[in-house]
């Protein structure tokens, strides 16, 4: 399940998720019967780690925090299962939920149980028949904004999800919210401070002029890009949107911002990093918009700003990864090449800017 990078992949799984505390768990819940077996740690994700395993004739895919998480490393662990289960029998494309824990005792950190999603991640290998095909590179990117209309149609109420948030003024709180983010990182020894993502206070500024005055609440995604979706093997349609740590409700337009921030522009520009071999036969930005806007009610007049947001909000949270890396708390290579991205997302926040 795909995710920017790979901070975990210093991490000894065997260090953070005991077989037998978590069999002993899967008992109490009723979930299998016998041992553990074929435990294999899959590649991708900055934050967490994930954990494939087989019991009783099942695969699992466990999901927990690594060893030095984010300060809300363990609420956005409960988080992500809380919307896993409200997505249940919406036609979002989802992984599915089987079981979750918010007590740290079991394993040391919030955990949550998948079914595993049959699958792959267009930004680690694309397989024969979509390296080939550029109309199903097409149809693939435009499945992509497909998965986030599905997820803005979903009432967020009829499916429990009225509590606990508070979309009233979302817009208005996130400039704060992630510049507080941003300065928080100097918890972490040896990191430079916001002087080292040079413009990110012009940034802030212009988005706080010019917030959307209003917007109709929905779930958002939260981190929507093309590595955290997982496609069919058969077909250009998405198998599973993954990776949902940072779901919440809000303005849905936001997670189209932020495929947005994330795309090639007009002359193939992406700082984000995030990409498939080849891209001829991908969708433009221009297409992208057009596709989500087709049948959608929302006012998109505001486009523009979803997307420098997007780049100001995706910039600190891998700029967040190179604060670890500093400290030692995540792999160096891992955090220079988060810390460029930010730096190129900032740049991009400015250009559209001006």
């Amino acid at each position: 399940m795909g995710e920017l990078g790979s901070a975990c992949a210093g991490e000894r799984w065997e260090d953070l998720v005991d077989l037998e505390r978590l069999a002993a768990w899967m008992d109490q819940q009723g979930i299998g019967k016998g041992g553990i077996s074929s435990a294999q740690l899959l590649t991708g994700g900055t934050q967490n780690i994930l954990l494939k395993f087989s019991r009783g004739g099942q695969d699992f895919v466990l999901r927990r925090p690594p060893r030095y998480p984010r300060a809300d490393g363990n609420e956005t662990m409960r988080r992500e299962a809380r919307i896993l289960r409200a997505l249940a029998h919406t036609e979002v494309p989802h992984p599915a939920l089987i079981a979750s824990t918010a007590d740290e005792a079991v394993l040391g950190a919030a955990f949550l149980l998948m079914e595993p999603v049959r699958g792959f991640n267009a930004t680690l290998l694309l397989p024969a028949l979509h390296a080939g095909e550029p109309a199903l590179r097409r149809e693939m990117g435009l499945a992509l904004v497909d998965g986030i209309k599905a997820l803005a149609r979903v009432d967020h109420e009829a499916v429990n999800l009225g509590r606990g948030f508070k979309p009233h003024g979302y817009l208005e709180r996130q400039i704060v919210r992630w510049m507080s983010q941003l300065s928080g990182y100097a918890e972490y020894p040896g990191w430079p401070g916001p002087a080292g993502v040079p413009g990110i206070d012009a940034v802030a500024d212009w988005l706080r002029t010019r917030v959307p005055r209003t917007f109709t609440p929905g779930i958002i995604h939260g981190d929507y890009h093309l590595a955290n979706v997982m496609y069919r093997f058969d077909s250009g349609r998405l198998a599973a949107i993954v990776d949902w740590e940072l779901s919440t409700i809000g303005d849905p337009l936001i997670d189209l911002g932020w495929l947005l921030a994330t795309w090639p522009d007009e002359h193939g520009e992406n700082p984000s990093g995030v990409t498939a071999t080849p891209w001829q036969g991908f969708p433009s930005q221009r297409e992208l918009i057009a596709h989500y806007s087709a049948g959608c009610e929302r006012d998109m007049s505001a486009m523009h700003w979803y997307t420098v947001f997007a780049c100001f909000k995706f910039g600190i949270v891998l700029e967040g990864t190179h604060a670890r890396a500093v400290a030692g708390r995540a792999p160096w290579a891992v955090g220079k090449r988060m810390h460029g991205a930010a730096i190129g997302l900032l740049r991009r926040a400015l250009q559209l800017i001006n």
